[in-house]
């Protein structure tokens, strides 16, 4: 059976997403995590785009244990000396170097012939394989290039010692049988493929990123680059856990296996989420809320009577909790845990400390916790920024025919402040209240509310995101009261702000 390689991108193309951007903790925390998940290749960046793109690619590089990490690096020396520089501290280092090789992008945005660009990829291969023996050359826009243009840019890329060839789909134009034809015809007419891994890297502009990928996989493409829940520039990038699902339950078909844990699959794509405060659709494939449940009497019926009925992959194979186990407030530190533990998260003493506070905290409001309601408090745990404001208590005086009052109590160092606001709702108006003591002068672009539980006590999970300086800073709260939550994203979204004023 055929081994293929995951080349995860999440950190790199997917962060390119519009709202997904993120800091250096969680970009570290989303490594360790891709790491633990069994992801053969990690691109961490892009390391010649800003100082901290190249701190994140290096920092990346020193703490993962298993996989590779690689550097995307145009054809240009500066940026090729700074990928090796931000990835010659890993175990695996890789240097991914790339340039457009369609008639269009040759034209109208490098402004270069055939020619220059045959000898821009064999100059800086090879300058890039002075550092480092693993390479990767992307063709930009390879599915709307001449084949054999194509053909002889991997010939050249190859002689000029790269070891990994990667046909895009950039701007996600293409069909499953045009790419199935396109890798065949690349194996069949460039020299010395043979001692290459053809790799396949589609977007999702018009929903066949997945079946794309698959197609260069069968014709075969021995790693295929993707992200967690399919985020990336414009309509996304191919899903991670769709590819992998569809490898792994129908083997029979693909004939194909990977490396990926996919007990790890729900905790990569929640934590995603998290980080980024974009949230999974219900009816996503795989993670989504409503990927494992059946409404129908006649679904549930058969799914009562024998799962295969109607599901053709168990959730306990993607690693949802099954909330098997139930903690209530008189459960201890130690319980805890050991739950966490059990449900796949390894926590510092410091983590398990702040955790627990919020578990006790919840735990008196709700009569009891499930795995749902731990993997939340798991999730939402406090990354390493220093928390200026604590938020302490609030009350909302609302009413039919009255304004809408907010009278908020934060902590600022050994200062208790309290603020009232007026506002057009009670969570607008906590807001404004928040404003009056921070003082910092930030844009409210976005906020979603959701349940992240179910029944009448339901954890309710806010988030907003926050505009300063130009920069977006996304933070969020969990509490049964949608009100508390909501303050609590807020005054995480003004904590993270205040942390690089």
């Amino acid at each position: 059976m055929r081994k293929i390689k995951v080349f995860d991108t999440t950190l790199r193309d997917g962060e390119q997403s519009p709202g997904c951007s993120m800091n250096l903790e969680e970009k570290l925390e989303m490594a360790r995590q891709l790491d633990a998940l069994g992801v053969d290749i990690i691109e961490a960046g892009f390391a010649i785009a800003s100082p901290d793109d190249f701190r994140s690619v290096e920092a990346i590089s020193r703490t993962v244990e298993h996989c590779t990490v690689a550097s995307l690096a145009r054809c240009t020396k500066g940026d090729i000396d700074a990928a090796w520089n931000a990835v010659k501290g890993a175990k695996y280092p890789r240097i991914h170097v790339f340039i457009a090789t369609s008639d269009i992008h040759m034209e109208y945005k490098l402004r270069m012939t055939r020619e220059q660009v045959l000898a821009s990829i064999a100059e800086h291969v090879a300058y890039a394989k002075s550092f480092c023996d693993d390479i990767e050359f992307s063709a930009e826009d390879a599915s709307r290039s001449d084949w054999a243009f194509l053909a002889h840019c991997c010939e050249t890329a190859i002689s000029a010692g790269a070891t990994t060839l990667n046909i895009p789909d950039t701007v996600g134009y293409s069909t499953p049988d045009e790419m199935f034809a396109l890798i065949t015809y690349l194996r069949e007419h460039t020299p010395g493929i043979e001692n290459c891994d053809i790799s396949a890297h589609c977007h999702d502009d018009l929903g066949m990123a997945v079946t794309n990928s698959l197609a260069c996989l069968r014709a075969g493409a021995a790693q295929v680059e993707c992200t967690v829940n399919g985020i990336g520039e414009r309509a996304g990038n191919a899903a991670l856990e769709e590819i992998v699902m569809a490898l792994k339950t129908r083997r029979d078909y693909y004939q194909m296996e990977c490396g990926i844990d996919s007990r790890q699959i729900y905790k990569s794509s929640k934590l995603l989420s998290n980080i980024t405060g974009v949230p999974i659709s219900p009816s996503k494939s795989i993670v989504g809320a409503n990927a494992f449940a059946h409404e129908s009497g006649i679904h549930q019926h058969g799914v009562l009577a024998n799962s295969l009925t109607y599901e053709i992959m168990k959730s306990t194979d993607v690693g949802i909790p099954q909330n098997s186990m139930v903690l209530g407030k008189h459960s201890g530190k130690h319980a805890l845990k050991d739950r966490l533990i059990q449900l796949g998260y390894e926590v510092t003493k410091e983590e398990l400390d702040e955790i627990f506070i919020r578990f006790k905290a919840l735990a008196d409001k709700k009569k009891s916790l499930n795995d749902a309601d731990i993997e939340a408090l798991a999730l939402s745990k406090t990354r390493s920024f220093v928390e200026t404001y604590k938020f302490l208590g609030h009350v909302i005086t609302t009413g039919k025919d009255t304004s809408n009052i907010a009278s908020v109590k934060i902590r600022v160092g050994d200062e208790t402040r309290e603020e009232v606001a007026i506002g057009t709702g009670p969570i607008y108006a906590s807001f404004k209240a928040v404003d009056l003591i921070t003082g910092i002068d930030a844009t409210l672009d976005d906020f979603s509310l959701d349940a992240v539980t179910e029944g009448e006590d339901a954890i309710g999970e806010a988030v907003v995101k926050l505009g300063y300086n130009g920069e977006q800073y996304t933070g969020r709260g969990l509490s049964t009261d949608v009100i508390e939550a909501s303050i609590l994203a807020y005054v995480n979204g003004i904590n993270k702000i205040a942390a690089v004023i």
